[in-house]
């Protein structure tokens, strides 16, 4: 019988807290959570729920893939995300250039 992986994110939470420049204290205030439990968190003594998990993604506006990302198999390319962070700053038309291109290179393959 294969054994279980256990999923541990506390470190991946902490990293991200850290880049962030929070606190354990300024976290625990955006989520509504004590300190003690945003520590057993990032020491993997407890488990966030999934309540509290969305509150930490949107504190730090990351998605659930970048807490989860060592355990989540994705062909994605991380620095593509970061890349494309302001297309959405784009003006219409160079929007519509990129697409256009996105969409030539990808015909150009078959």
């Amino acid at each position: 019988m294969k054994k279980k992986s256990v999923i541990k994110i506390g470190k991946n939470i902490q990293k991200i807290r850290k880049s962030n420049g929070y606190t354990q204290e300024k976290l625990a205030e955006a989520v509504e959570v004590s300190v003690r439990y945003i520590s057993d968190i990032e020491q993997d003594k407890s488990k966030p729920s999934y309540e509290n998990l969305i509150k930490i993604c949107n504190a730090f506006q990351v998605s659930l893939d970048q807490i989860f990302s060592e355990y989540i198999n994705t062909k994605e390319n991380k620095s593509m995300e970061y890349s494309l962070a302001g297309f959405d700053k784009l003006s219409k038309k160079d929007k519509e250039t990129i697409e256009n291109l996105i969409m030539y290179f990808n015909k150009s393959k078959m």
